[in-house]
């Protein structure tokens, strides 16, 4: 998809629902973590470099505002300061390069409206945090006073009293004027109804708005710091009323359980809030906001799932309805879950981080960078700063918690996405100007508009790499050399014998995943689908089937080998799912190599097959840049292998080989050009030279 030609539209369910039905839509923790990187000298300092972020282009997406008076809705001195600070949305590249400020809907000139707003508390609230965190690792009085504008603008948007108290109205008009119930329409209508995804950035805001005025020594910045307090207190008071009533209760997922409290059945939007409520109960030790904290966290940890070789290879799933989808944007519940346990110390919440970060992102990573979905299949190809930014963020938080300073170099193999480790091979930040660009798709072009979210998450990342140069050092080599990965196989493409037909769907949107391609093939008893796969060395193979209830199996043979039996019918009911059935990755036993044919037989009644992902035993990226490069590999074997793995340049390379859970297991360096590795079953290695 054209990424150009994207609808403008702005409400966390509605991205969701676009993302997930495999549209590309525009799109965050950036911590600091202890620790040597792997593969870094011990004895090399990092190379003095000027500061990567540059506030410029998120200033001029800044403005002010005297809205009208409008009922339940005030902020701090608003008396005294009626200008709030707020955030226009999107920022379009004009032909002569230039960028234009604009909202998001239809721009109605006669009112000067927008069928959403100008404003946002999406962008308002992540845009402080920015502010927040620059004035706090850089001590500039501006990023201070920009936090606070923006600050008094968020909590204007939140509403203060009334059944709906603590909740948040979404959009602002360019005269200040809030428009609770958008074109079109969003969930919850209006958008202060019910827990929301802004809900959630606002606890993210205000935890981490009270921990750095409190931490002030100037008496104006304590009373300011007293009103968040206030603010974010009425916040819990929404989530205990309208989330944390569910606590303990469980979802039924197609007889999978799923936790029943997470912010906008997320875990996501829960995770954003984890950062923020991290934050303000380390600064403030209030026991109401610990225990918030500790309930949403439990619910987030619950939502890892699979193992090194299964999927989704140990990710922390987004969306509490669906077992079938991983989206890389508002991929911050990692990092959630590693500050939340700095604060209660509860390891589950640790070790859930640990094996997103260490187990699902290296492959991730290595298969083509932070995709907006697997569906399961990797159907949405487009990538964005917010997801990129995700994992740069989660890596860094995960290493600091978990001790596994290994984890930082994969950090910067993540943060390479914006020097040019994406499908473009171009950077999508511009240290010259502070812009990150809107996206880019799986075909390598680059939506060179410049809104909020990007600029907002692109800023993060560099503020976390201005604070540790050797991740930085990673990052800035970007250059793609060589990506050995999974392939997948369309099931429609194949040759059909016997009883097997092209299945084609009423919706390629099931309500909870998404077919690859719109079609797939339905096997009856003895029907066959035989598939070009072209495997030249040891390989994984992982079909992408429906499971329903009460359906057949299929078996899969290559070069008259059995490598495996998926039975689809293995599989709950449909409990709280969205749609009847579920599609599933299912990884085979055997391993196959040096065929190129693959055949799937229907035995028992129908199946269907979405796709087949031929995931090689051992893949790998190799990045290079500036002098140095950078080797990924992971594991999907059952048992050790050695591999090697060209990496570019002289001098010695440093290699470490970690754990499932991001604890290196050894360490050596070599001279070679050609670096030998020995990975055992489900292991990730960096090499650095």
């Amino acid at each position: 998809m054209n990424l150009r030609t994207a609808p403008r539209v702005r409400t966390a369910q509605q991205v969701r629902r676009k993302l997930l039905a495999g549209i590309a839509v525009a799109g965050v923790l950036a911590v600091g973590a202890v620790g040597a990187i792997a593969g870094a000298p011990a004895t090399a300092p990092a190379r003095a470099a000027e500061p990567l972020t540059n506030l410029a282009h998120l200033d001029w997406l800044r403005d002010e505002v005297a809205p009208p008076r409008q009922a339940r809705h005030t902020t701090y001195r608003l008396g005294e300061e009626p200008d709030l600070g707020v955030l226009w949305t999107y920022a379009d590249r004009q032909a002569d390069g230039t960028y234009k400020r604009i909202g998001g809907g239809t721009y109605d000139p006669a009112t000067d409206t927008y069928g959403q707003g100008a404003y946002n508390a999406d962008d308002i609230s992540r845009a402080a945090v920015v502010y927040l965190r620059h004035w706090r690792q850089t001590g500039a009085t501006s990023s201070r006073d920009a936090a606070y504008d923006l600050l008094r603008g968020l909590t204007y948007l939140q509403t203060e009293t009334g059944p709906d108290a603590g909740n948040v109205v979404l959009w602002m008009q360019p005269d200040g004027t809030l428009n609770p119930s958008a074109e079109p329409k969003e969930e919850p209508d209006p958008s202060d109804s019910a827990d929301s995804y802004w809900l959630a950035r606002t606890l993210w805001a205000l935890g981490e708005g009270y921990a750095a005025f409190e931490g002030s020594d100037d008496q104006e910045d304590s009373a300011f710091a007293a009103f968040l307090r206030d603010r974010l207190e009425l916040a819990l008071d929404a989530v205990d009323r309208e989330v944390l009533n569910h606590h303990g209760d469980w979802l039924d997922i197609d007889g999978t359980r799923a936790p029943a409290w997470l912010i906008a059945d997320g875990a996501d939007a829960t995770g954003e809030a984890l950062l923020g409520l991290s934050a303000y109960v380390r600064a403030s030790g209030d026991p109401h906001a610990r225990g918030v904290l500790a309930k949403l966290a439990e619910g987030v940890a619950a939502m890892r799932a699979g193992t090194p070789r299964t999927w989704p290879y140990g990710a922390v799933l987004p969306w509490s309805l669906s077992r079938a989808v991983w989206h890389a944007w508002g991929g911050l519940a990692p990092a959630g879950l590693a500050q939340a346990y700095d604060v209660l110390g509860e390891k589950r919440l640790r070790d859930a981080a640990l094996s997103d970060t260490a187990s699902f992102t290296p492959h991730l990573l290595i298969a083509a960078g932070p995709q907006n979905g697997w569906l399961p299949t990797p159907a949405d190809q487009v990538q964005i700063a917010y997801g990129a930014q995700s994992r740069v963020g989660s890596l860094l938080a995960a290493a600091d918690a978990g001790r596994r300073p290994a984890l930082r170099t994969v950090a910067g193999v993540a943060a390479a996405w914006f020097f040019g480790n994406n499908p473009a091979r171009t950077p999508m930040y511009d240290p010259a100007t502070g812009r990150t660009f809107d996206g880019v798709d799986g075909t390598g072009t680059v939506n060179r508009n410049s809104g909020a979210e990007s600029s907002i998450h692109g800023l993060l990342a560099m503020l976390a790499l201005d604070a540790a140069p050797e991740v930085a050092a990673v990052a800035r080599s970007a250059d793609v050399a060589e990506r050995h990965t999974w392939q997948l196989v369309e099931a429609e493409s194949g040759v059909l014998a016997g009883d097997a037909s092209r299945h084609e769907p009423a919706e390629a949107w099931t309500g909870e995943s998404l077919w690859s391609g719109g079609a797939g093939v339905r096997l009856g008893r003895g029907g066959s689908v035989t598939l070009d796969v072209a495997i030249t060395g040891p390989s994984v193979l992982m079909p992408v089937v429906e499971l329903t209830p009460g359906a057949g199996s299929s078996t899969w043979d290559a070069s008259a080998s059995g490598l495996g039996t998926v039975d689809h019918g293995k599989v709950g009911a449909q409990g709280d799912s969205p749609a009847p059935g579920l599609l599933a990755v299912r990884t085979l036993p055997r391993t196959v190599d040096k065929v190129t044919t693959v055949t799937a037989t229907g035995a028992d009644g129908p199946a269907l097959v979405d796709a087949l992902l031929v995931q090689p035993e051992v893949e790998h990226l190799v990045v290079e840049g500036e002098g140095h490069a950078t080797a990924l590999l992971r594991s999907f074997a059952t048992k050790t292998r050695t591999t090697t793995v060209e990496v570019p340049g002289s001098g010695t390379a440093a290699v470490t080989v970690l754990d499932e859970s991001g604890r290196t297991l050894r360490t050596h360096t070599t001279t070679d050009a050609t670096v030998k590795v020995t990975l055992p079953a489900g292991c990730t290695a960096v090499v650095r030279r």
